[in-house]
């Protein structure tokens, strides 16, 4: 065949298939019906404002936590494990696309052969022959996408591109949040830590008061057991408090792509928890699906089981192909790149599944049972997506109330030892009121600093289900160095 021709041919083909709709159902876009607002009223600084989705943590004002989730974004394994899923699905793609080209392949040999000379019938020649035989050549098939289920495979292959990219995104959010989490929760447990300490030099120095008591012959010896005793449980909770500490540093280090202890020296040093910032900006429901990457990403795989069925409905179609090889064949290495030695042959085929139907229509009801599983796993991770929501809203306004009593609950704990102190020690009071006082005001007192370490990873919690933090420029820049 002549390449005008074949030129004319590919052009006739492609304007052909142009015309031709791929066979399956078409993909839309599900419809959902979501708030108009929240239910949960706004409370304690939280708006309606439109959500700045980037850099939340640094609302903070927290350098030290910014230098972890820069850090994090860098190293973090799960992270370099999700790029490296995005590279596989988009190399993917690639080979749907590259489906729509002929296939072209070459080979080259060399025979030699030797035939029976007792296989011939002809008595006077039945002595064997040598023979050898130089054949190079290519062939190339070309199959024609009439029914669409190249089509199709390239649309799921896009789609599940997609898919990958939306769930590096979530990925990089979870990371994001146990950053985040894991510093409060380091900072906490030293805040407790100094809390319980300032409580036990405290509570030596009352030791010490009612021992002079009690050699005094001013008091029994009640007192003394008594004051230790407290003491003994206060100093109890110390090693539960540094467990804490340092398995929330270890887990950070791991998120950094470091040895758990790597970074002990580093948050050695006590520093305060984080505050909240005044105001939070939540948008409304109606963003949240397009800034929550798993809605995203649980939409991209519904495309994606939708176009498998017209790719599974393409097989009860035939298939037509266009076949071709060509090539240099000889018996002799001195001749073989002549012009005689060539040779070529060209033309259509087709290839049918006919008595397979059965096997092919099984193949489309599973195709369609997927579709509605992911269908069935997108509306339920957009309802789930909007009860993280509401759960973290109804939990940080909440906590702030849950805070401010706390806060008052310290202040009078804080006066009434220092009332029943000064009674005890005027000889007017009783040490059980002492003991109860600064019971009362230690409990207050960490139940604070617990209340202040809540309240700051359920705002974490919340910028997490509005989907907040994926556009983080750090990301971008080694996401962009990686391709």
């Amino acid at each position: 065949m002549k390449p005008n021709a074949l030129y004319a041919l590919y052009a006739a083909v492609s304007i052909f298939l142009a015309g031709c709709a791929a066979v399956g159902p078409n993909y839309h876009a599900p419809v959902t019906s979501d708030p108009k607002n929240w239910s949960e009223a706004p409370a304690g600084g939280v708006t309606s404002a439109p959500m700045q989705v980037g850099e939340w943590w640094k609302t903070f004002n927290d350098p030290e936590l910014e230098s972890l989730i820069e850090r994090a974004v860098k190293a973090n394994y799960d992270l370099r494990l999700a790029e490296a899923r995005l590279m596989e699905a988009r190399a993917n793609r690639s080979h749907a696309k590259w489906d729509f080209a002929p296939t072209v392949g070459t080979s080259a040999s060399y025979t030699k052969q030797q035939t029976s000379g007792n296989l011939s019938t002809n008595s006077k020649a039945n002595t064997s022959t040598v023979s050898q035989v130089y054949d190079t050549g290519f062939d190339a098939t070309w199959e024609i996408d009439v029914f669409g289920s190249k089509r199709r495979s390239l649309e799921e292959a896009s789609a599940n591109y997609g898919a990958s990219e939306e769930n590096r995104r979530d990925t990089l959010i979870t990371v994001l949040g146990d950053v985040a989490r894991n510093y409060v929760e380091v900072r906490a447990a030293q805040n407790r830590l100094a809390i319980a300490h300032e409580n036990i030099d405290s509570q030596k120095k009352t030791i010490e008061l009612t021992r002079a008591r009690f050699n005094a012959h001013l008091t029994s010896e009640l007192d003394v057991r008594q004051a230790e005793a407290l003491l003994a449980s206060t100093e109890a909770t110390i090693p539960q408090f540094e467990t804490t500490l340092k398995q929330s540093i270890h887990a950070l280090g791991v998120l950094l792509g470091q040895p758990p202890g790597a970074l002990l020296a580093e948050l050695s040093k006590d520093e305060p928890i984080p505050t909240t910032p005044p105001t939070v900006p939540i948008g409304l429901p109606s963003e949240l699906l397009r800034r929550r990457p798993d809605i995203r990403s649980a939409e991209r795989q519904l495309a994606a089981a939708t176009a498998d069925i017209g790719v599974q409905t393409a097989e009860l179609f035939p298939k037509f192909s266009l076949v071709g090889t060509a090539g240099l064949q000889s018996v002799r290495a001195s001749d073989w790149f002549t012009a005689g030695s060539g040779y070529w042959s060209a033309g259509p085929s087709i290839t049918w599944r006919v008595l397979d139907f059965g096997r092919i229509q099984s193949e489309i009801n599973a195709a369609d049972a997927r579709q509605q599983q992911a269908l069935d796993t997108y509306e339920q991770t957009v309802l789930t997506a909007f009860q993280n929501v509401e759960d973290s809203l109804v939990a940080y306004t909440n906590e702030q109330t849950h805070y401010t009593a706390l806060n008052d609950a310290v202040i009078a704990n804080q006066r009434a030892l220092e009332l029943s102190q000064a009674l005890y020690q005027e000889g007017v009071g009783d040490f059980l009121n002492v003991l109860d006082a600064e019971r009362s005001l230690f409990a207050a007192q960490d139940q604070l600093a617990d209340s202040r370490r809540a309240e700051t990873e359920d705002l974490v919690s919340l910028y997490k289900a509005l989907g907040g933090g994926w556009e983080a420029p750090q990301f971008a820049e080694s996401t962009a160095a990686a391709r």
